[in-house]
């Protein structure tokens, strides 16, 4: 395989018509508090990415990305090691972001190998994105991890069916026990047992048409959740260890988009259902409303959900912890190098709020500057409410080639 992609990229490089750019990214965080099992004030990571595609006239693409990345909170592997399948509890400190090649013939295209495949219409939550799994060691600033898969699409203007398969499943990245992001409580200790991944391969199909007064699709997926549950076991009177697993799902959603003259209406639901005994049965569903007004845009929704069939008892979930909950975005472009962003989510009992203020500013043609600051509380119950002591200050800089 890394033979095979010391070719790819020589080729790309050997080629007459060839794209390639990057960036070198480095993240500051600082942490006004402490946290159990973390004291840590402040964390710094850096990224490395450089992507190259090469495009031919006979209607072949071919698409590759490399990721470098190193910290000071031992977030990052120490170790060299070149990731493929994207199982490493941290993150690795090389990896292939996309290795792609891609076939288009009128109203065909086929794509094969590593790359990131996205579903849904909303943009505060998406319950059909199901070939997306990501990275959660910041459950809150998160990054969307490539898959290796099979993706076929076939329609014009007007209707579009998608079918996925990917051979092997590709977990989302959990919060570390030892860090922040994994509240463990005051006086217990959490092991990691590592992970049982499951055997075989996932598949799926959307379907996404387009009419005059209204957008809407429909889809299915059948494989395994990319968000774990956990298996506990007892170590002593004060200490327990985790083990992950992945249940098999199958889930059935659907998709809306409606343009009013205020605003656009999104919809997006799906329903999970699960063959494994340990597994929920629950309906997941966002509801927004979006407008572009001038220089400002605003989504504003809520998502919820419904729980069918309850089973499980330990288990890390995001998305469902950001349902029952009022969600928004408003943004702001000051200029064509400057703008302002707020976002953030309000439970509906109150229990937890976070909120998150961003400017960005560029500086010439390669660096860019984005300060923010972030502001979680609530019960140490509610899924938002437990991370009360991750308020932070971030600092991002990025040089883009």
């Amino acid at each position: 395989m890394k033979l095979t992609a010391l070719f790819f990229f020589a080729s790309l490089v050997c080629a007459q018509d060839f794209t390639q750019r990057g960036f070198l990214e480095t993240g500051s965080f600082f942490y006004p508090q402490s946290a159990p099992g973390d004291s840590g004030p402040a964390v710094a990571d850096e990224l490395l990415r450089y992507e190259a595609s090469y495009r031919t006239n006979t209607g072949f693409s071919f698409s590759g990305a490399f990721d470098a990345r190193a910290d000071t909170h031992r977030e990052v592997e120490r170790q060299f090691h070149v990731s493929w399948w994207d199982r490493e509890t941290q993150r690795p400190a090389f990896a292939f972001r996309r290795l792609s090649a891609k076939y288009t013939r009128g109203r065909l295209t086929l794509e094969l190998g590593k790359q990131l495949i996205r579903w849904g219409k909303a943009d505060l939550l998406n319950p059909t994105d199901r070939f997306a799994p990501q990275d959660y060691l910041n459950v809150l600033q998160t990054d969307y991890l490539p898959v290796t898969a099979a993706h076929l699409t076939y329609g014009g203007q007007s209707d579009t069916v998608e079918l996925v398969y990917t051979p092997r499943f590709t977990p989302s990245r959990v919060p570390l026990l030892d860090q922040r992001w994994a509240p463990v409580p005051a006086g217990v200790q959490l092991l990691d047992l590592g992970a049982r991944f499951p055997g075989g391969g996932q598949y799926g199909a959307r379907w996404n048409h387009i009419g005059r007064a209204v957008e809407y699709s429909a889809s299915f997926f059948d494989g395994f959740n990319p968000l774990p549950l956990f298996t506990p076991t007892p170590l002593g009177p004060a200490s327990a260890g985790l083990q992950r697993f992945y249940p098999q799902i199958r889930t059935y959603g659907a998709e809306a988009a409606i343009p009013l003259p205020w605003f656009t209406v999104k919809s997006e639901a799906a329903y999970f259902t699960s063959p494994n005994p340990l597994a929920d049965e629950y309906l997941l569903y966002v509801i927004q409303m979006e407008r572009q007004s001038g220089e400002w845009s605003f989504t504003a929704g809520y998502a919820g959900q419904k729980i069918t069939s309850p089973r499980s008892l330990l288990e890390f979930a995001p998305d469902r912890g950001l349902a029952r909950a009022f969600l928004g975005r408003a943004a702001y472009t000051l200029d064509a190098n400057r703008s302002l962003a707020f976002q953030g989510a309000v439970r509906q009992n109150g229990d937890g709020v976070w909120l998150k203020l961003e400017y960005s500013q560029a500086f010439g043609q390669h660096w860019r500057a984005t300060p923010s600051i972030t502001w979680i509380h609530g019960n140490p119950a509610d899924f938002l409410g437990q991370y009360r002591r991750n308020s932070n200050l971030a600092l991002i800089l990025r040089y883009s080639f």
